[in-house]
């Protein structure tokens, strides 16, 4: 079998007019921003499908974690295309399958297969827009194109504004805007196609590579058997979006009676408190995360636990005043956790495995939005005994366990930064 050969086809273009420009960041962060909108505006109009259209809570639950199916093959597959083909021709359809998607979120409300298929081509967007997006950005972050390191706060905070806002504006129009199932998807999907538009003059980052290899052989990524990947930054991964949905999925159906006759409207605040808070935990969160280190993480984690046990005491009460507290606290664990482990990332990674080590990092954090669907399981199943109350506080407690993983992997692992 002959040796494999790669050849580097022709390099990225880049203009002295644009080097240290400094915002070519911008225009791919905009298509980042639109999509993360459309993936996370069905989030709080999970309350209206429940109670409008008569879907149980589990199969809204299982919706909501619908698009995972399409974000991960396209994390994966994606990432590692990217890495070959360059980040323009990868990126540039995610905004017209986000567009997609929303339309057919909008013509689908009374059928659970349409809904599940506009939840799917919306995962695949933002499986794109996080591993490509997120790489391109980074690059388009670092030198030739700007001066620092911004790289991973730009991305992350990039997707946590779109996901806040998205859910936001789709919370507030499907409760009091006419109508409610369809308006939110239409303004996302005219956002898509227009921050498609400005994609178009995002700068390329990575030379086309010519190689005789497959594209399963490009699917590996060596980095994610990294001993600090597996030991510090996978433990953590799960609790991106296990946070997040718990507390914008979980915690307003649990309250929906006591939303003062605007439940929609109260999901959409409880999501954008919790992404919010990420949001504001983003800024500061690469003063506290640290090189090789593991203070980030313990801050992660530690919110994390608190978190738990303020959602706990939420469920036991039913208190409003509790249940936005324990969305803000998860939500920082949410950001902190987020922005630490792209920072890991980003520092174990060379760059021929950047792409596909965003996407095994965001791969994992994803299995976190099934949480929703396996308590609301649990809790039919066994109604009496894992009351949601006890599963929070089982939450925390697995917190505490993944803390304790990730400071035993710093000890035994030697990662130096790049």
């Amino acid at each position: 079998m002959g040796s494999d050969v790669t050849i580097t086809a022709t390099p990225p273009q880049v203009r002295p007019s644009a080097v240290h420009d400094g915002r070519r960041w911008l225009t791919v962060a905009a298509a980042t921003f639109a999509i993360a909108w459309g993936g996370n505006e069905f989030t709080p109009l999970l309350v209206m499908y429940r109670t409008q259209n008569g879907l149980s809570a589990v199969t809204v639950d299982i919706l909501l974690f619908a698009y995972v199916l399409g974000i991960v093959p396209a994390l994966l597959i994606g990432g590692a295309l990217s890495d070959r083909l360059g980040r323009r021709p990868v990126m540039l359809p995610a905004p017209g399958l986000g567009a997609l998607g929303s339309l057919i979120l909008a013509a689908g409300a009374d059928s659970a297969v349409m809904l599940a298929t506009g939840r799917v081509l919306s995962g695949l967007a933002l499986g794109l827009a996080m591993a490509v997006g997120g790489s391109w950005i980074k690059e388009l972050s670092s030198p030739p194109w700007d001066i620092g390191d911004a790289g991973a706060r730009r991305a992350a905070m990039s997707l946590t504004a779109g996901f806040g806002v998205g859910a936001g504006t789709a919370g507030v129009l499907a409760q009091w805007a006419p109508w409610p199932m369809a308006l939110p998807y239409a303004l996302n999907t005219a956002l898509c196609l227009a921050a498609g538009a400005l994609l178009l003059a995002a700068p390329e980052t990575r030379a086309r590579q010519l190689t005789v290899r497959p594209l399963w052989a490009d699917l590996a990524v060596p980095a994610a058997a990294h001993r600090r990947f597996l030991l510090v930054v996978a433990p953590v991964a799960p609790w991106v979006f296990g946070a997040a949905a718990s507390a914008y999925a979980v915690l307003p159906a649990l309250m929906s009676d006591r939303a003062g006759g605007a439940p929609i409207a109260f999901s959409a605040l409880l999501c954008v408190v919790t992404l919010g808070s990420g949001l504001a935990i983003q800024s500061v969160g690469r003063r506290i995360d640290v090189p090789g280190g593991v203070r980030g993480v313990t801050v992660a984690l530690s919110l994390l636990v608190a978190g738990m046990l303020a959602a706990a005491m939420a469920a036991a009460s039913l208190t409003v005043w509790l249940s936005l507290l324990a969305a803000a606290i998860l939500g920082c664990g949410y950001g902190m956790a987020l922005i630490t482990g792209l920072h890991e990332v980003q520092r174990i990674a060379g760059p021929d495995d950047l792409a596909g080590l965003t996407a095994v990092f965001y791969g994992l954090s994803y299995l976190g939005f099934g949480v929703p669907a396996v308590l609301a399981t649990l809790s039919l199943r066994w109604p009496g005994i894992l009351t949601y109350p006890v599963m929070f506080g089982v939450g925390a407690a697995a917190a505490m366990v993944s803390l304790a993983i990730v400071a035993a992997g710093h000890r035994v692992s030697r990662h130096r930064p790049r």
